[in-house]
């Protein structure tokens, strides 16, 4: 049976609705499917083996409402053998101090959950002062600034998608 992939982002958001269709058509449409996290349950995890999360960061560096009420059961599964990739929309000017840490805060949780974590980019780039998703020289998903670096958002789309194929193998 061949291995299957969802990206889960909110429906009811703009700019990382936007994102995540990028992403799904860089992908290819037949080969993944959509699923709304504010619909997300235990048994929809259990249906796939490869996850694209969106994890946008919310306020001072927190994770959506949805994510915050999803994260007990997460907690709760074991997701070894199971890949995920994270990407976040976060604004490098207006919070720097707390730059895309929606994607490590998740990231954290997966890993502690034994979850591998795939499709890690490098920080050159970027300009910020800290972020939870930063672990030396990359971080460990796709940081996107549609409010400052909307420009440079279809390349990094397409370069992380290319990767994902290649780590998801």
């Amino acid at each position: 049976m061949s291995k299957k992939t969802a990206i889960v982002y909110s429906f009811h958001t703009q700019k990382s609705k936007k994102v995540a269709e990028k992403i799904i058509d860089a992908w290819g449409k037949s080969d993944i499917e959509a699923v709304n996290a504010e619909e997300l349950t235990k048994k929809v995890l259990e249906n796939y083996d490869y996850f694209i999360l969106s994890a946008p960061t919310w306020f001072d560096g927190e994770l959506p409402n949805y994510w915050d009420e999803f994260v007990p059961d997460l907690e709760e599964m074991e997701l070894k053998g199971k890949k995920f990739a994270v990407f976040g929309l976060g604004d490098q000017k207006g919070y720097p101090e707390n730059f895309c840490d929606a994607i490590g805060i998740l990231v954290e949780i997966i890993e502690e959950c034994g979850g591998e974590v795939v499709g890690h980019t490098s920080s050159e780039g970027y300009t910020f002062e800290t972020s939870r998703a930063n672990r030396g020289e990359e971080f460990v998903g796709l940081p996107l600034d549609q409010e400052n670096q909307a420009r440079m958002t279809a390349n990094r789309v397409k370069n992380w998608v290319e990767q994902l194929k290649k780590e998801f193998n």
